[in-house]
């Protein structure tokens, strides 16, 4: 029973603080978010009497939200300035969603005052299409004329954003696919890639193959291209280089250990005897049985093939209309090669068992300078790609 109480007093209390909160934003002036807590109440329960501040509140908050953006709507077309027209144009469509989302819940009863709540609704349809249709000529007109005077990348970008967004409220507004194109290509920065070999060493063609594949690195920079096989037609912005200062290899290595190992094993039984040599019996007249135990001995060798390689780099970033290093880093990487086998002389069963498994391994071939090298470059292009999510020329 106390149980069943105190979830009833729980949930007069999050009702009560439901309408706390949403009477505080309507309070604050904060209307749409009052609208959108009183909607959600409602649309879990119109009809519950315990929702009914809510009907009242979303009257309140409604009302009072058409009226101010109304007008603000009034004030900026009186300013008539055409950059405002966005604002504008969202403000209609957010006054036409909130309408939306009322209409199901209509109608909405305040029990206390016998009456339906009222929500003098408007048609914007017309207003809409109207501000949407001087937004877009004002875009198009803004973004082309951008396109012709700009001398910066960044007011090409500018155009571009200006286009993306009229192509989502208005697709296929004149050629505004194609002007999109122009200021993309205009707005992008074109990096050259070199790689340089300092080193007394080959870097394999795959490894070279990799580095240069930026499609593989998942570099989210709208507006950077990289380019590892440079076109004539493209007038670069930058330069990065990528210059292996050393590869250093060691030799082919063979290290031995060798472990003794005893130990005490059952061989077969024999007969308890008494201190006098008489055979002793169990309750049943047998003769009692004990393990025989006898001592192995076994010597264990261990060998270590080892070969490391190790990778010395720079990745340098330069701007090619200046002539600066503008970023430089570091690069460093380093593979190990290590290959473990075992063999033995002696009684195997002196093993313990985390030895014997390696007695089923065999010696296998060192691998080559090259795929050393390669290998020694998979942590390279880790390295390098996040250096490239990190660079920004833009």
């Amino acid at each position: 029973m106390k149980r069943a109480v105190h979830i009833v007093i729980l949930f007069i209390f999050i009702a009560c603080s439901g309408v706390k909160k949403t009477q505080e934003a309507l309070n604050t002036g904060n209307y749409t978010a009052a609208i959108n807590k009183a909607i959600k109440n409602l649309a879990d329960n119109k009809s519950k009497k315990g929702h009914q501040p809510f009907v009242v509140l979303l009257e309140d908050a409604f009302l009072k939200n058409t009226k101010r953006e109304k007008q603000q709507i009034a004030f900026l077309k009186k300013e008539g300035n055409p950059a405002k027209l966005e604002i504008i144009f969202k403000k209609y469509q957010e006054l036409k969603q909130i309408q939306q989302r009322i209409r199901p819940l209509l109608p909405l009863s305040i029990y206390e005052e016998g009456r339906t709540a009222n929500f003098n609704f408007s048609n914007y349809d017309a207003e809409i299409l109207n501000t949407k249709n001087k937004l877009s000529e004002y875009l198009y007109s803004n973004a082309s004329q951008l396109l012709v005077s700009a001398k910066q990348k960044q007011d090409f970008r500018n155009a571009y954003e200006d286009l993306k967004y009229l192509q989502e409220i208005n697709p296929g507004f004149k050629d505004t696919n194609i002007k999109m194109n122009q200021a993309y290509e205009k707005g992008l920065e074109y990096v050259r890639v070199d790689i340089g070999n300092a080193t007394d060493q080959i870097i394999p063609e795959r490894l070279e193959e990799e580095l240069l594949d930026f499609n593989t690195f998942g570099i989210e920079d709208f507006w950077t291209e990289y380019h590892a096989n440079p076109l004539s037609d493209i007038d670069y912005d930058y330069a990065m280089n990528l210059n292996f200062r050393e590869i250093n290899i060691s030799p082919e290595q063979v290290s031995e250990k060798q472990i003794i190992k005893e130990k005490q094993i059952r061989d077969g039984y024999e007969y308890l005897l008494d201190q006098n040599g008489n055979a002793v019996k169990d309750s049943l007249g047998n003769r009692i049985k004990v393990d025989k135990l006898r001592t192995v001995q076994c010597s264990f060798y261990q060998f270590t093939q080892f070969k490391t390689a190790q990778i010395g780099a720079k990745v340098s970033f330069t701007d090619l209309k200046s002539g600066q290093e503008i970023n430089a880093y570091p690069l460093s990487s380093e593979f190990v090669f290590e290959h473990i086998y075992a063999n033995y002389k002696g009684d195997r069963r002196a093993l313990d068992s985390d030895l014997a498994p390696l007695l089923e391994i065999s010696a296998v071939p060192f691998p080559s300078n090259e795929q050393m090298v390669y290998d020694a470059g998979e942590d390279l292009k880790t390295r390098l790609k996040s250096i490239l999510r990190r660079n920004k020329f833009n």
